[in-house]
């Protein structure tokens, strides 16, 4: 069953971050192994969306809830596919500088031994991938760093 948790610094703020986060149905633009995204359904508090994860032959379909409390939360409840769990929560907490401390925590397993198996080697390296992602993101869609971050440094 992985889990992981932690915090950082970002420059930018935390409406920024909400946004990016929240934008689900962008997942398959920048997200490293998501090939697809349907969104069911979406308002500002909550997006119920399909999500295909793949890599090499194998591809996987789950459906998650995405709670929304915007600007400063973010949880991620799975629905239906081949975890047994899945539990996902972003909090963008304003910073002085005017970036973002995020916290970020993810807990799930998978229904299939084998696949816990697998995902128990490889959590971490994708963990990183997929966390390195949103941050690449960040910087194409608001530059290194937000304005408030530079004139309070």
């Amino acid at each position: 069953m992985p889990r992981h948790s932690e915090t950082k610094h970002l420059p930018f703020t935390p409406e920024q971050l909400f946004t990016l986060v929240a934008d689900v149905k962008r997942y398959a633009e920048f997200l490293p192994w998501v090939v697809a995204v349907r969104v069911r359904s979406s308002s500002e508090t909550e997006t119920v969306a399909d999500l295909v994860v793949g890599f090499n032959a194998f591809k996987e379909r789950f459906t998650s809830r995405v709670t929304k409390d915007a600007p400063g939360r973010i949880v991620v409840d799975y629905v239906e596919g081949p975890l047994k769990y899945l539990k996902n929560e972003w909090r963008f907490e304003p910073a002085a500088d005017g970036g973002t401390n995020l916290h970020f925590s993810v807990d799930f397993a998978f229904k299939s031994r084998i696949f816990e198996a697998i995902a128990g080697q490889m959590f971490d390296r994708a963990l990183r991938r997929m966390t390195g992602a949103f941050e690449v993101r960040a910087q194409e869609l608001y530059g290194n760093k937000n304005s408030s971050a530079q004139s309070a440094a």
